[in-house]
């Protein structure tokens, strides 16, 4: 009798605590799950890959802010399941990582930023390549983007920009010194004056490789640079009127933000055209624009783009 009692006694106690931790579990997955509708609203269902280590640290890396908890439609359901853990998580599991993999990023866009792209080499524009002819970087490195105010120098870049049409900058600068040579250092009042023999002879010369017409072009342009000189007192002011006698200076970080027209530049274009220049079409002027320094299109992580920057920011230096 006395067995039989303390069995039905030990069965009450065990009922009681099978009860008990029964309506443990049931108030910690409610918990979880209230939990969870309150940060994503979502359902936890059985997907064919598993929420691994890197997905979360990648969610983490990208949205330190926890940005990404606003956007329902982009995040795969493995990140949102991650986020809402990781937000509902104990508060010393939940900061430590992400501090750890925000700090690596940091540690390695900074690392990109500062580091020389090995060897010690410098960080130039991207479209520079080891490949790149010596006379190319030299041009990148020392003129390319530098303000530009003597009329000869702005009429030669005028010109060669022009040639673009035919050939690339290599090829133009290569090329460079006999051009200075046979137009007489761009000097517009003595290209203005050549007449049919001097065009012939420059126009023959193969070691030139210009159209007659595109002679022809660069000495009706020098006649349209006098017109400008009497009208507005220089070339230079002329140009550099147009953008308000400063360089615009951008901050593109990918060849593929760097423009090869812009509206700036087909307005300077129209009005070139109705001064009488030939061969000024928005891609050239816009490319005339870029060697003068009236824009400064180095990439920003350029090392030439903070000197030109520099030199940008001071006044006006024509006279």
């Amino acid at each position: 009798m006395l067995f039989s009692n303390m069995s039905k006694t030990n069965m009450v106690r065990r009922h009681v605590l099978e009860k008990k931790r029964s309506c443990s579990k049931e108030k910690e997955s409610g918990c979880l799950s209230k939990h969870l509708k309150k940060i994503y609203p979502i359902g936890l269902q059985r997907t064919s890959s598993s929420l691994s280590l890197s997905s979360l640290s990648l969610s983490l890396s990208q949205n330190s802010n926890d940005s990404s908890l606003t956007d329902h439609s982009s995040t795969p359901l493995e990140q949102k399941i991650s986020l809402a853990l990781s937000l509902i998580a104990p508060h010393r599991e939940r900061r430590e990582f992400p501090m750890v993999v925000k700090t690596h990023v940091q540690h390695h866009h900074q690392q990109q930023q500062q580091d020389p792209p090995g060897n010690g080499e410098v960080r130039r524009c991207h479209w520079v390549t080891k490949n790149s002819d010596k006379v190319y970087i030299s041009f990148h490195d020392e003129q390319w983007g530098v303000p530009v105010y003597d009329d000869n120098k702005l009429f030669e870049l005028l010109a060669l920009s022009g040639m673009l049409m035919d050939y690339n900058w290599t090829e133009i600068l290569k090329r460079k010194d006999l051009y200075r040579e046979s137009f007489l250092g761009f000097d517009p009042e003595i290209v203005a004056k050549m007449g049919d023999k001097e065009i012939h002879e420059i126009s023959s010369n193969k070691a030139m490789m210009l159209a007659e017409s595109r002679v022809r072009c660069i000495v009706d342009n020098a006649k349209c640079i006098l017109k400008i000189v009497r009208q507005y007192g220089s070339f230079s002011s002329f140009m550099w009127g147009y953008v308000n006698y400063k360089p615009t200076i951008n901050k593109y970080k990918y060849p593929r933000n760097v423009p090869l027209r812009t509206p700036k530049a087909e307005a300077i274009s129209k009005d070139l055209v109705k001064h009488g220049f030939r061969f000024v079409g928005p891609v050239i002027v816009y490319s005339f624009m870029q060697a003068a320094g009236l824009t400064i299109d180095h990439l920003v992580d350029c090392f030439r783009y903070s000197e030109c920057v520099s030199l940008a920011e001071r006044p006006w230096r024509h006279f």
